[in-house]
């Protein structure tokens, strides 16, 4: 019991040590914000309200914040960040554009290009047209699988396949994108010999980087370009839990 009491304090501390060294040293944090829907109420995880994404996003810009699309990180500036959103959800098109001129931000929405052929539940999402229509000063587009299923289920060829559909889709919409993969689910093949695996069939089509979820703050430049961490803010976070995300990503007592 003694063991795993002490055990349990340095893997605290460690946790704590570097969260607060990445938060001392600005140049080598790279917070990763994870969203997907925007709705004036919200009662949902995977929905914020447009309240509460305007503080967020006003908080951002108040303490400077540096803004970045991932083919822009080869810039190391203080403060980096970057805003995601999955899926291509149309209420992303109908608040983000004006939020994000108004506060000087940028955000990278990943878009699973079956979604938008054929729909999702009862979602409306936004067409290729209209994706292909968004401001590249404030938008990038990148990946998110054509069939949006779990990596960690299926081939390597399927996925191969998969990645190169939805390349291939959007290529065809004449819709440029940067090639960076938002994991489904944030699941990937996990054991080390078979993520080594998929890691290489992600470099043979050209993917930069990948993000999964990880609710941590990266160190960058990083050597782990595959598997890059968001941090999921959620649609109840308060502004005060949304700044300690911002330091800490998310720890259990948070």
């Amino acid at each position: 019991m003694i063991l795993y009491l002490i055990l349990l304090i340095l893997a605290v501390f460690t946790a704590l040590y570097f969260r607060l060294y990445l938060f001392a040293f600005p140049h080598n944090r790279l917070v990763i914000l994870m969203y997907h829907q925007i709705e004036k109420e919200s009662r949902e995880d995977l929905t914020v309200s447009l309240k509460n994404l305007e503080q967020q996003f006003s908080y951002l810009s108040r303490k400077k914040y540096t803004p970045h699309f991932f083919s822009e990180l080869t810039v190391s500036t203080k403060r980096n960040i970057i805003i995601t959103f999955d899926d291509g959800y149309r209420n992303n098109l109908e608040y983000l554009p004006s939020l994000l001129k108004k506060y000087n931000l940028k955000a990278t929405i990943f878009i699973p290009t079956g979604f938008i052929e054929k729909g999702y539940k009862n979602y409306q999402m936004m067409t290729f047209d209209e994706i292909r229509s968004l401001d590249k000063n404030y938008f990038e587009i990148a990946l998110h699988t054509h069939a949006h299923e779990n990596l960690k289920t299926i081939s390597f060829d399927l996925i191969e396949k998969d990645l190169e559909k939805n390349m291939q889709i959007l290529d065809a919409h004449h819709i440029t994108y940067s090639k960076v993969l938002a994991y489904p689910y944030g699941k990937y093949p996990n054991k080390e010999e078979e993520k080594s695996a998929f890691f290489s069939v992600l470099k043979k089509i050209g993917i930069d980087f990948a993000v999964r979820i990880g609710n941590r703050v990266n160190y960058y430049p990083t050597q782990h370009p595959y598997e890059l961490c968001r941090v999921d803010i959620k649609g109840k976070d308060s502004i005060i839990k949304f700044k300690l995300k911002l330091i800490f990503g998310r720890l259990k007592l948070f």
